[in-house]
């Protein structure tokens, strides 16, 4: 069952930003949906144990990833492909440093997307070349001629967030066979970051980029973590499979001194995948709802628009059409935290972290709804 937790008077960082205030927090990507029991059970099993030194990635945590893999996207991998981190976002930096070994400094990246995509660490010099997608009335599209006229002769990385983050897309199977075209026309390391992957609400299957072909699979970097799916982010155990042998060796040298899992994220993340998929089924079901609520809402309204949620807990809110300065900070004078589009590369949007409660929701909307027609004119 699903349980939606009041956080206000924990350590939550998403709840902490507007801590005395009226305001909703729907920002950062965590969800206010209280930990699956077998997760809880796992942690506080290992708890009892009084030492908490190094960990080991222990066959059990390894062959728990497996059976995930192949059980939720019918993908098959193996224990050596599976590299250890405490998360997808230093991941991106690995990935960064990989390209930057092969004598390549620039990524194309498909714009919006999550931040870390374009502002890598200081420490690395590398350009990113953004790219836009495309708005259309039902969903976000992909210009891949656009994307293939941005390549320089130093680009070596596709940065691909897949389920996409924020405008909330599954790629069919064509999209994914055009951008790994892409990558083989170019010689491109691809990065999947698929943090998202068990959070598709259409029904669909997750498709891994690196499962599409050989090719695919030897280029591809897939970035993975129970995190986000099972409300676990500040447990910090992520994975990255890599099949080539050789672009792996290069990822763990970038990783090295990076790579260590924490002890208790580690029990976290084997119960998830092991013990999880009957509470990930529900959270699909009550995530599908609230989806549809915001759709339905939101599109009934003058100067705003979401399209279809296909994945993720987040909505990309179109607030163009009010003509706001800075439409983040007006909807935070009504009540509402939002992320700001600007952040993910597309001014004049709004990103909605929807895992909440229904109630709290509606209440959001309903707060959504009276800003909307409270915008001034003129």
């Amino acid at each position: 069952m699903i349980v939606a937790r009041d956080r206000r008077q924990s350590d939550a960082r998403k709840w902490h930003k507007y801590a005395g205030r009226d305001i909703i927090p729907l920002w950062i990507a965590d969800s206010d949906f209280e930990v699956a029991a077998p997760i809880r059970t796992a942690m506080e099993r290992r708890m009892r144990h009084p030492v908490f030194g190094y960990p080991y990635d222990e066959p059990r945590f390894l062959d728990a990833v497996i059976a995930h893999c192949a059980a939720a996207y019918d993908w098959r991998i193996k224990r050596e492909w599976i590299v250890a981190i405490p998360g997808c976002v230093p991941g991106l930096d690995f990935c960064r440093g990989v390209s930057l070994m092969r004598g390549k400094s620039a990524a194309l990246v498909p714009v919006p997307t999550y931040p870390p995509f374009f502002n890598g660490s200081a420490l690395l010099d590398f350009t990113h070349l953004k790219v836009p997608l495309i708005l259309g009335a039902e969903r976000w599209e992909v210009d891949f001629d656009r994307l293939a006229a941005a390549v320089t002769e130093t680009t070596g990385l596709l940065l691909l967030c897949h389920p996409h983050n924020p405008v909330g897309r599954v790629y069919s199977h064509e999209e994914l066979s055009a951008f790994a075209e892409l990558a083989r026309t170019y010689d491109l390391i691809v990065c999947s970051d698929e943090i998202h992957c068990d959070l598709v609400l259409t029904g669909a299957r997750h498709m891994p980029f690196a499962g599409l072909d050989g090719d695919a699979l030897a280029r591809t970097i897939t970035l993975m973590a129970p995190s986000k799916t099972f409300n676990i982010a500040g447990m910090c155990c992520a994975f990255a499979i890599i099949a080539d042998a050789t672009l792996r060796s290069q990822f763990q040298r970038c990783a090295r001194g990076f790579n260590e899992v924490n002890v208790i994220g580690r029990a976290a993340a084997t119960a998830a995948y092991s013990a999880g998929a009957n509470w990930c089924a529900e959270q699909i079901i009550y995530l599908r709802d609230s989806a549809r609520r915001i759709e339905r809402r939101v599109n009934a309204l003058p100067g705003v628009h979401v399209t279809p949620v296909e994945a993720t807990y987040l909505a990309f809110i179109d607030c163009r059409g009010l003509e706001l300065d800075d439409p983040q900070r007006y909807f935070e004078s009504k009540g509402l935290g939002f992320a700001d589009g600007a952040d993910y590369g597309m001014p004049g949007f709004l990103r909605m972290n929807f895992a909440c409660s229904h109630a709290l929701l509606d209440e959001a909307l309903d707060r959504f709804e009276r800003a909307v027609f409270e915008v001034p004119h003129g």
